[in-house]
């Protein structure tokens, strides 16, 4: 069973840096292409980021290449989203997901299991 529970959202001004977590407390955690998306009020869940089970790929959305990190630790069930550079457009609920896939995939409908969120807002 996926459970996943994220941290690290705030408050933050335009050009600071958060480190977003995300915990699975099941005991399959490296057999899922994990990702990263977030809802901004009014807007669709959009894909941010995403990495392979082994974390050796990663790929990201246009709009945080250069700005976001995402990473993984299989043996502690997290991973890892570094935001660098935040600006006011960042502001949204991020959340985490896994999917059952071996490959990367950016649609939000192929992620299986989500965590309820995290708030993140940047402030100008």
């Amino acid at each position: 069973q996926v459970q996943l529970v994220e941290s690290g959202g705030g408050l933050v001004q335009a050009g600071g840096s958060l480190r977003l977590s995300c915990v699975d407390s099941g005991r399959d955690f490296s057999k899922y292409v994990m990702g990263w998306f977030h809802q901004a009020p009014g807007k669709e869940r959009e894909f941010v980021a995403a990495i392979s089970r082994s974390g050796i790929s990663t790929y990201y959305a246009d709009s945080v290449k250069g700005r976001f990190t995402i990473s993984r630790d299989n043996a502690k069930n997290t991973v890892y989203l570094q935001m660098n550079s935040l600006q006011p457009e960042d502001t949204a609920v991020h959340y985490c997901a896994a999917d059952v896939s071996v490959v990367i995939r950016t649609g939000k409908g192929s992620y299986d299991y989500w965590g309820q969120g995290t708030q993140v807002t940047v402030s100008s």
